[in-house]
């Protein structure tokens, strides 16, 4: 597995490939080679492109990129997809829209399922951005799957959220939802040509109001993604949002914040590994018949598993 890791370190893309695909199905040497690839990471700037379905999504990152590469930076691209209820993979796989960089050697694009999480991204995707962060590129670019309010947990992963918004689709009412507002660094009025634009424009900078934001003003930008238009000033923003994070005190705090949500999903996980082979050895089919029989309860059955597990790993 060390040479695996050390091949995508060096560029072997079929060796980056791989060893997310050991992530993502959570093999059980993915551990030792992410920390292995730790070291190497914290160099790439980590942007989430978050929003509403039919917000544009797609169409924005796929000309984020071509304005990235004109800077000659290296791009990796994960696409976070509703999951088959089947086999659990990415039902749209690599964006068709981004398969015009599907021959570039310097742009990575990989769809990732959901597999359930109600965040917006998958429980690998923090392990993806990582690898590809270790590997060398420059930017990383998580779009999520679009799920609206509960879409939050990007801000753990990115160090900057863009939260783009369309005229037409109610997200005068979208903005307002608790979580929401409180988790863009940028706001993308996207589809900018359309009626309304300047209505959710006026009605953000209300809302921004209404928080009172000191350490960091959120900018809006308006965008036409299918033209291209305003995409390389949102470009400049992203820039300028990533040099004040490495300038200031909230961006050390929200590396910190970032840090400890990281352990506390490792620990999460860990414990739900422990919790389902515990299951698997004490959630027997007596203990199933006395409950229906009401001779015992589910917290107690639970309870004991939970105890036996602290007794063993004690």
């Amino acid at each position: 597995m060390t040479l695996l890791a050390e091949k995508a370190l060096h560029g072997d893309i079929r060796a980056l490939a791989r060893i997310i695909s050991l992530v993502e199905n959570e093999a059980p040497e993915s551990e030792e080679i992410m920390k292995y690839l730790y070291p190497h990471t914290g160099k790439a700037l980590v942007i989430g492109i978050t929003g509403s379905p039919g917000a544009g999504k797609s169409t924005l990152v796929d000309k984020l990129i071509l304005e990235f590469r004109k800077k000659k930076k290296t791009v990796g691209i994960i696409a976070v997809d509703p999951s088959s209820p089947f086999s659990g993979g990415a039902i749209l796989a690599d964006r068709i829209r981004m398969q015009r960089h599907a021959n570039d050697p310097d742009v990575y694009i990989r769809s990732m399922g959901t597999r359930g999480s109600l965040g917006g991204v998958s429980r690998s995707t923090r392990e993806a951005v990582k690898i590809l962060d270790a590997c060398g590129k420059d930017v990383v670019i998580i779009e999520t799957v679009g799920v609206g309010q509960s879409e939050i947990d990007i801000v753990k992963l990115a160090d900057t959220v863009c939260l783009v918004l369309v005229p037409g689709m109610g997200d005068d009412i979208q903005i307002m939802k608790a979580g929401i507002m409180e988790i863009a660094d940028i706001f993308v009025v996207n589809k900018a040509d359309r009626p309304g634009a300047e209505k959710i424009e006026t009605e953000v900078k209300l809302m921004l109001d209404l928080i009172g934001k000191t350490d960091w003003f959120p900018p809006i930008h308006m965008t036409v993604a299918e033209k291209g238009d305003g995409v390389a000033e949102l470009v400049e923003g992203i820039e300028k949002h990533g040099a004040f994070l490495k300038q200031s005190i909230h961006g050390i705090k929200k590396q910190k914040r970032k840090l400890a949500e990281e352990i506390k999903d490792i620990l999460s996980r860990d414990i739900a590994k422990n919790v389902e082979k515990a299951w698997e050895r004490q959630g027997t089919d007596d203990k199933i018949e006395a409950i229906l029989g009401k001779e015992l309860d589910p917290y107690t059955v639970a309870q004991n598993i939970l105890n036996n597990i602290v007794t063993n790993e004690g």
